[in-house]
């Protein structure tokens, strides 16, 4: 069997979990194969403007990421092992659907460059507000721009199937999802 990317990084790490994630995942892009899609000025100047990160680092990733996705996109099929390789043996089949949502801005179906390095580098170097904006993306399950208690209930159930109940120290889903949702709702 292959080594893992996540052999030596331990997700037990003091770390806040929404900066994890988009970081395994863009680790697990890590290759030394190149491809011959461009990238358009248009995209790069874009994700100049957006991220802050100079041509020459954009061009670097791009070569990175074409490696393990020469058609320049990331499948679900694909975002799906790469979140299964964050939380081995869990089922995350759901959980990548809801975190899919953050990275598939577009609504196409696929999460090309410009989208995976939009939010790759909002999740990492971002403020609090445009983190947050991320992730209301993930919990607005039917993207109408509000979250509902149903949404919030169906989030916490699947997140609920990634935490060892030792862990969650006898925490009810019901408690969590009426806490979260008081805590955040603007209405």
């Amino acid at each position: 069997m292959k080594p893992s990317f996540l052999s030596s990084h331990k997700l037990a790490k003091p770390m806040k979990n929404y900066k994890v994630i988009p970081t395994l995942i863009y680790n697990s892009l890590v290759g030394n194969r190149n491809s011959k899609i461009p990238l358009t000025e248009e995209d790069i100047e874009y994700l100049e403007k957006t991220t802050t990160i100079d041509k020459e680092q954009i061009d670097a990733q791009y070569q990175i990421f074409l490696t393990n996705h020469p058609d320049g996109q990331i499948s679900k099929k694909s975002f799906r092992s790469m979140l299964a390789d964050c939380f081995p043996g869990a089922d995350t089949s759901r959980l990548s659907k809801h975190i899919w949502r953050m990275y598939d801005i577009n609504l196409d179906g696929h999460i090309d460059f410009r989208e995976f390095m939009v939010v790759l580098y909002v999740m990492s170097n971002g403020s609090p507000e445009e983190n947050l904006k991320q992730i209301f993306r993930v919990f607005d399950i039917n993207n109408d721009g509000k979250i509902n208690i149903a949404e919030m209930k169906r989030i916490v159930n699947d997140l609920f199937k990634l935490i060892d109940e030792k862990d969650v120290e006898n925490a009810s889903k019901e408690i969590l999802v009426q806490s979260a949702f008081t805590e955040m709702d603007e209405n």
